[in-house]
């Protein structure tokens, strides 16, 4: 059995449809039904005629790809889709062989039938090293580094998690991908290297004080309640000099690792509602449960969900002006780095 990563569009656009349908997808829209290839040659003699500007090694990832998805992906093997916007990974078996579908959205015609065995997978169930792999870039590689085919299906069974074991060499050209350093999503890998030192650093009620800096950046006067029972709130905010002024917003921070259910959410809208409140936050630092999701979408003028990808996110775009004992604790350089186009 293997593992594989499979990815639903860069922004995570055909996600839903995967989970909703039971099936893995990819893009390519240029070209149809994979089944008429019999030998990865015929793909890439294809590929060059459609692609005639493209370098050999831009033609041999996206073929390596294609070729993986529609017949290297065996029946039985595993799928992980890392979700946008949810913190979490999907993880699935793979059920059938490919197939060209048609009737589906332009982006979502390559198929793979998929059962997903959890939906939403909690990332901070993968250790660093599995979660650095599943920032890959590229959509369509495996997975297989450090024993992480045993791993991903303890998790995929919710069964301990077996000892890491460390391969010295992967001869699968897939899994190259992941090992090369221009391969690696640079960006994706800090992120969760920051990820894990916020998650250390600001355990418990004080990851409410890093949620209350991002809030005062934003021009809100705020106010934090005590560590212990906070009555369904963790800060109360307004704008203007006093804080009186419009939108009035409730926030409730979960800093624990575990996903918040639909529960909570209703709970904050009534807490908005006993502080006349026009709007609330909620933030999770273990992300969604999809009702939570489906929810908050009906929610959309009163009710904005950050899990800790969208509060990592947020640090980013206001660390510059964050109070010095915050960056104490969060030590951080920006940098930049050129893109590998291919």
């Amino acid at each position: 059995m293997a593992v594989w990563l499979v990815r639903a569009g860069r922004g995570g656009e055909r996600q839903e449809f995967c989970l909703d349908h039971q099936v893995a997808v990819i893009g390519w829209t240029q070209i149809s039904d994979l089944s008429q290839f019999k030998e990865r040659e015929q793909l890439e003699d294809f590929y060059r005629k459609l692609e005639p500007d493209k370098t050999p090694n831009q033609i041999g990832s996206w073929v390596g790809q294609l070729w993986a998805f529609a017949k290297k992906i065996q029946i039985g093997d595993l799928i992980t889709l890392p979700l946008k916007g949810q913190d979490a990974v999907a993880i699935g078996k793979v059920m059938g062989d490919y197939k060209y579908e048609p009737q589906n959205p332009e982006d979502a015609r390559h198929t793979r039938p998929v059962k997903w065995l959890v939906p939403d997978a909690p990332r901070s169930k993968f250790d660093p090293d599995l979660l650095h792999s599943l920032g890959a870039l590229g959509t369509v590689c495996r997975i297989q580094r450090n024993n992480a085919e045993e791993r991903i299906k303890a998790i995929a069974k919710g069964q301990p998690i077996p000892a890491t074991v460390i391969k010295a060499n992967v001869d699968d050209d897939s899994e190259r991908l992941i090992n090369a350093p221009e391969r690696l999503n640079l960006g994706d890998s800090a992120a969760t290297q920051i990820r894990e030192h916020i998650g250390q650093k600001f355990a418990g009620h004080h990851l409410a004080d890093l949620v209350d800096a991002i809030l005062k950046v934003q021009g809100y006067q705020t106010q934090v309640s005590e560590p212990g029972p906070d009555g369904g709130v963790d800060i109360i905010a307004g704008r203007g000099p006093m804080g009186f002024d419009p939108p009035k917003l409730c926030v409730q921070v979960k800093s624990g690792d575990g996903q918040q259910d639909v529960k909570v959410l209703r709970e904050l809208k009534g807490v908005m509602q006993d502080f006349g409140a026009e709007q609330g936050l909620f933030v999770s630092w273990g992300g969604f449960r999809r009702t939570v999701i489906s929810d908050a979408k009906r929610a959309f003028f009163e009710i904005r969900l950050w899990d800790a990808s969208a509060l990592v996110e947020a640090v980013f775009r206001h660390y510059d002006q964050f109070p010095e004992d915050i960056k104490a604790d969060l030590p951080l350089k920006r940098i930049w780095t050129l893109v590998n186009e291919e």
